[in-house]
C-alpha cells in the first residue's frame, strides 16, 4: 500500500502527458489521411460481443445492460433506469456526474465535503454506489466523463445484479472502447474563470481483427469561489482483439489525477444560510487540498457459443490513493458575528480487485420463451484509513476550534495535524463471493415476468491499528427481484416491481465497523414500485413510476443511555417520478423529468433525528427539462430550466435551503461534417442560489452566470 502519511505535489510534466498526446494523436492522423489509407472490410462479429447501445438516436437509447446484465429494450425492464446519452453529453458540455444527474428525476447532488461525488437516491445519500462498465468503482472521488460513452442511472435498489449497496440506485458509467469505427475527435474549451480543457478521442482499426482507442483529457479551472483551483487528467488507452467472428477480448488501462480546493461552503444562522457573499471562503483555501489518484486495469472476453448461449467474463483491477485536509467552517455563535473554525486531515488507500462471470442462455419451453442469466462474482477490497485533527495552537496546544469574525471567515493562523484519542487509523480487508440467477420469460406476446435471486458472502476483517482491536464481521445476503409486465401493445409497458439491497455494517466505504456494530445485521432496502413506458414515437420515450422505498435495521440511539443502540425500521420515501427523453421532430431533441419525494424518518435514531422529520437533503419537488432546437443544418439553440424546492440541509430540520428556478441555454454553430462550435451558459439570469448541502453548517452557494466555449474537430 502507498505511505498513507504522504502529500503528493502537482507535477507539471505529467499533467503535460494527455495534452500532448492529445495534440499528437490528430496531427499524424491528418498526415496519413494524404498518404496511405487502409480500407478495411466491414465484419460483424454477432452475439454477446455487441453492445447493448445500438438502439441510440439523440436523447433516447432504447436498451441496455445494466438493469439485468442481458441485452433488454428499456421498456421491458421493470424498474425506473435513466440513460443519459453521448448526445446529451456533448450538447450540455457534461463533465461530472453531478452534470449528469440534473436532468434524472428522483436524483440530487449533496455537496460531499468538497472532496467527492455524493449522491442522494430516492431519500438515501452514498459515495460508494458508483460503477464502471459494471464493475464496482466505489472509492470517494470526483469523477470525470471524459472517456466516457454514457451514463446509466438505475434508480431503486438492484441487489440481484450488483450485490451489497445500491440501496437507493446506483450511477454505472459505460467506457468508449476499442471498436472497429475509427473514432477521432479533439476538444478544445475555454471558460468563465480561466477554465482550459483539452479531451482527446482517437481509434484505429489495425485490421479486421485489432483494433485501439485512446481517449484523454486535460483540464485546469478556477472558481467563482476565492482561493479555488482545480486540475485534472487523464488518459485511457484500451484494445480489442477478434478471434474469429464469436469472440472478442478487450483490454484497458485508465490513469486519472484529480487535484484540487476541498471548499465545504458557507454556515448557518437563525434556519437559513448566512448572508455573504457566494465567493466567500469560510477557513483557508490555500491549506485546504484535496487529490485522487486512480490506475484501474480492465479485461472482457465475450464468447458467442450459439444456439442462444452466450458467455462473458469481466475483471477489474484499481488502486485508488485519496487525501485530503480541510480548514473549514462550523457553527456560528449565538450573537451572530463570529464563525468556528474547525479541521482535520483524512488519506484512503484501496486496492480493489473483482471478477464477474456470467453465463446467458436463450431457449423455449413449449410456449414460454427465456432469457436465462447465470453467474458468480469475486471480489477483494484491501482499505487502509488514516486521520488527524487540527489543533489551532494560537487558541491553546489542544484547542480543535477556533472562532473568527463571520464577517471575515478566512483563517490564516497556525494549525497542527496530529491523532487525537477518537482519529481513525485502520486497515480493512473485504472479501466477496457471490453467484446470481435470473430468468426473463416471455409468457405471451403480452405478458412479461422478471425472476432472480442472489446470493453473497460478505467477510470484512478490520484492525484498529493504534490499540489492535480486531474486528470480524460475515454477512450471508439473500437478495430477490421481481417484475411483472403487461405490455397492451408493443410501445407500452405497465409494469410491478420489488427488489432489496443491503449495506453491511462497514458502510460504503469499509471503515464503519465497530466494537458496538460488528454483530449487528445489515441495514436493509426494500423497494416497491409500479410504473409504465410508453414510446409515444419511434424516437420519443415517457416514464411514469410510483415507489415505496423502506430502510429497515436502521442503527438508532437509546435516549435515556446513549451507550446503547438499537435497530428500528427508520426511514421510508414514497414518491413518483416522470421521465420524458427523445427527440419529438428530426431537428427537436428533449429530456426532462419531475419527481414528488416524501422522505420520512419513521423512528427515532437520534436526538437529532427524531421520527417524523423530513430525510436531509431531499426536496419534495425537482423538475428539470432541456431542449434542443436545430433551426438550419448550421444552427442550433439550447434551453433548460431545472426547479428544486426548499429542503433540510440535515436530519435535525433546523436549517432550510430555499428552493430555486434556474435557466441554462446554448447555441451551436456546424462549420462542416468535422467542425462544430458551441457555447453553453448556466444560471442565464444569474440567480442567487443554495446548491447543496453535507450539513447545517456545509453549504455550497449555487453558481453565478457561467460560460463555456468549445470547439469539436474531427479528423
Amino acid at each position: 500500500m502507498v505511505n498513507k502519511n504522504k502529500y503528493r505535489p502537482k507535477s507539471a510534466a505529467l499533467a503535460g502527458t494527455p495534452l500532448a498526446l492529445a495534440l499528437a494523436c490528430p496531427t499524424n492522423g491528418a498526415i496519413a489521411a494524404d498518404e496511405d489509407v487502409t480500407t478495411l472490410d466491414q465484419v460483424k462479429v454477432v452475439g454477446a460481443v455487441e453492445q447493448a447501445d445500438g438502439d441510440t438516436k439523440g436523447y433516447q437509447s432504447k436498451r441496455t445492460r445494466t438493469a439485468t446484465k442481458t441485452e433488454t429494450p428499456l421498456i421491458d425492464v421493470p424498474q425506473s433506469i435513466t440513460v443519459v446519452t453521448q448526445e446529451l453529453i456533448k450538447d450540455q458540455n457534461m463533465q461530472s456526474i453531478a452534470d449528469t444527474v440534473r436532468y434524472v428525476p428522483g436524483v440530487v447532488m449533496s455537496q460531499g465535503e468538497g472532496n467527492r461525488d455524493a449522491v442522494i437516491f430516492r431519500g438515501n445519500a452514498t459515495t460508494g454506489d458508483m460503477y464502471v462498465d459494471g464493475m464496482r468503482d466505489d472509492v470517494q472521488y470526483f469523477r470525470d466523463l471524459y472517456n466516457i460513452d454514457r451514463v446509466e442511472v438505475l434508480k431503486g435498489p438492484n441487489a440481484m445484479i450488483f450485490g451489497r449497496g445500491a440501496a437507493g440506485g446506483l450511477i454505472n458509467r459505460v467506457t468508449k472502447v476499442a471498436n472497429w469505427e475509427n473514432p477521432r475527435e479533439a476538444s478544445f474549451q475555454v471558460g468563465s474563470w480561466d477554465k482550459f480543457r483539452l479531451t482527446g478521442d482517437f481509434g484505429q482499426a489495425i485490421n479486421e481483427n485489432f483494433a485501439v482507442r485512446l481517449t484523454s483529457l486535460w483540464e485546469s479551472s478556477r472558481s467563482y469561489r476565492e482561493g479555488f483551483h482545480a486540475e485534472r487528467w487523464g488518459v485511457n488507452p484500451t484494445v480489442a482483439w477478434r478471434l474469429g467472428d464469436r469472440t472478442q477480448v478487450t483490454f484497458g488501462y485508465e490513469h486519472y489525477e484529480d487535484d484540487r480546493v476541498a471548499d465545504r461552503g458557507i454556515s448557518s444562522f437563525s434556519g437559513r444560510p448566512v448572508d455573504t457573499d457566494v465567493s466567500t471562503f469560510f477557513g483557508d483555501p490555500r491549506r485546504s487540498p484535496t487529490w485522487s489518484r486512480v490506475d484501474a486495469f480492465n479485461a472482457m472476453i465475450d464468447h458467442d457459443f450459439g444456439n442462444g448461449i452466450k458467455f462473458r467474463n469481466r475483471t477489474r483491477y484499481a488502486i485508488y490513493d485519496k487525501f485530503y485536509r480541510n480548514i473549514f467552517p462550523g457553527a456560528v455563535n449565538a450573537t451572530g458575528d463570529g464563525v468556528s473554525i474547525v479541521a482535520y486531515n483524512n488519506a484512503t488507500q484501496r486496492d480493489n480487485f473483482f471478477n464477474q462471470t456470467d453465463l446467458t442462455f436463450e431457449f423455449e419451453t413449449g410456449p414460454f420463451k427465456h432469457t436465462v442469466l447465470t453467474g458468480a462474482e469475486f471480489g477483494h477490497q484491501e482499505t487502509d484509513n488514516f486521520r488527524q485533527t487540527g489543533y489551532f495552537t494560537a487558541a491553546g496546544p489542544n484547542a480543535t476550534a477556533v472562532t473568527v469574525p463571520l464577517a471575515n471567515p478566512r483563517y490564516s493562523g497556525p494549525v497542527n495535524f496530529r491523532q487525537s484519542a477518537t482519529d481513525a487509523d485502520n486497515h480493512g480487508l473485504a472479501t466477496i463471493a457471490a453467484s446470481y440467477f435470473q430468468d426473463q420469460i416471455e409468457i405471451t406476446k403480452h405478458w412479461q415476468l422478471v425472476a432472480g435471486l442472489r446470493y453473497d458472502n460478505f467477510e470484512v476483517d478490520f484492525r484498529n491499528k493504534r490499540n489492535g482491536q480486531t474486528f470480524y464481521s460475515n454477512d450471508d445476503l439473500w437478495s430477490p427481484r421481481g417484475g411483472l409486465i403487461f405490455k397492451p401493445i408493443d410501445s407500452l409497458s405497465i409494469y410491478a416491481s420489488y427488489s432489496m439491497a443491503y449495506v453491511p455494517r462497514a458502510g460504503d466505504q469499509l471503515a464503519s465497523l465497530s466494537l458496538n456494530n460488528a454483530s449487528l445485521k445489515p441495514e436493509e432496502f426494500r423497494n416497491y414500485e409500479v410504473g409504465a413506458k410508453w414510446d409515444i414515437f419511434p424516437d420519443l420515450s415517457a416514464t411514469l413510476a410510483f415507489y415505496q422505498l423502506d430502510r429497515l435495521n436502521t442503527v438508532a440511539t437509546d435516549p435515556n443511555n446513549p451507550g446503547v443502540s438499537f435497530l428500528v425500521d427508520g426511514q421510508r420515501t414514497r414518491g413518483i417520478e416522470l421521465g420524458l427523453s427523445g427527440n419529438i421532430t428530426d431537428q427537436w431533441r428533449v429530456i426532462g423529468g419531475y419527481a414528488y419525494q416524501d422522505a420520512e424518518i419513521t423512528e427515532s435514531l437520534s436526538a437529532n433525528a427524531p421520527k417524523g422529520n423530513k430525510v436531509a437533503q431531499v426536496p419534495e419537488h425537482t423538475f428539470s427539462l432541456w431542449n434542443r432546437y436545430d433551426i438550419t443544418p448550421h444552427w442550433g439553440v439550447g434551453l433548460g430550466a431545472v426547479y428544486r424546492s426548499e429542503m433540510y440541509a440535515a436530519t435535525d430540520n433546523r436549517v432550510r435551503l430555499p428552493g430555486f428556478l434556474r435557466f441554462d441555454g446554448a447555441v451551436y454553430y456546424t462549420v462542416n461534417d468535422n467542425v462544430q462550435v458551441q457555447v453553453n451558459v448556466e444560471n442565464l439570469f444569474d440567480k442567487e442560489y443554495y446548491a447543496s448541502a453535507h450539513s447545517n453548517n456545509n453549504i455550497m452557494p449555487g453558481s453565478p452566470i457561467v460560460a463555456t466555449a468549445a470547439l469539436r474537430v474531427r479528423f
